[in-house]
């Protein structure tokens, strides 16, 4: 699904000291699985996730999504292959503060009417929340009901491909052991990316990224 050659991210580039997010390195991805980035703060693990997702656009290489060059398209392509495609989880939830949990799903459905909203309902329940807190806005939630009302808005369009940046950072042990399960079992016919400093989490991987200083130290995968 996707195939990187050569990629890098160069920051500060017209002074004397840049700086390599990305030093220049190949990878393939799988159609799809649990694929887990893992590395130390400063790593690259996210701007690679970044890169992938075209939120950021790397200085040199090339990004093939299903065989098509994704470093160059238009705004509008870009944008259209986000909603149609991709999925997104961030370290922070970004959830639209005078809307309530359930709401701030529907916002990001391409759906509609009872059927929207019932699936909206399944995800929410499915990661833990209960019938009460689906009114909430986020001021009254906790830390990881707001995260976990992101990751089931990230599913709500059965996204081809999930990127997720430590989707389990606020979570205690047991919810964040339950997100890693159903994003497991969503990986079964899509491809889920968590980037994490957490090796814990990703003991079910069906792929394992290593990074360290900008550059790929070790790939495993799962016989």
């Amino acid at each position: 699904m996707f195939e990187v050659k050569n990629i890098s991210m160069i920051y500060d580039m017209n002074t004397d000291e840049k700086m390599y997010a990305l030093g220049g390195f190949d990878l393939t991805l799988p159609d799809r699985g649990l694929v887990g980035i893992i590395g130390p703060s400063g790593s690259g693990k996210s701007t690679l996730m970044y890169c992938l997702s075209t939120l950021k656009k790397p200085t040199e290489g090339s990004v093939r999504y299903n065989g098509r060059e994704i470093t160059d398209i238009s705004d509008r392509e870009r944008e259209t292959l986000r909603r149609k495609e991709f999925g997104f989880v961030f370290q922070k939830h970004y959830l639209v503060p005078y809307m309530s949990a359930l709401d701030n799903i529907l916002v990001a459905g391409n759906g509609s009417g009872k059927e929207e909203t019932e699936k909206a309902k399944d995800a929410l329940r499915l990661l833990g929340l209960r019938e009460r807190e689906f009114g909430k806005r986020p001021a009254k939630l906790s830390g990881g009901q707001c995260q976990r009302v992101a990751i089931a808005r990230s599913m709500i369009n059965d996204p081809k491909v999930l990127f997720a940046d430590e989707p389990t950072a606020s979570l205690d042990h047991e919810n964040a052991f339950n997100v890693m399960k159903i994003l497991k079992k969503y990986s079964e016919d899509r491809l889920v990316l968590v980037v994490t400093h957490d090796r814990s989490v990703l003991t079910d991987v069906d792929m394992l990224v290593e990074m360290w200083d900008g550059n790929i130290s070790g790939i495993s995968s799962r016989a």
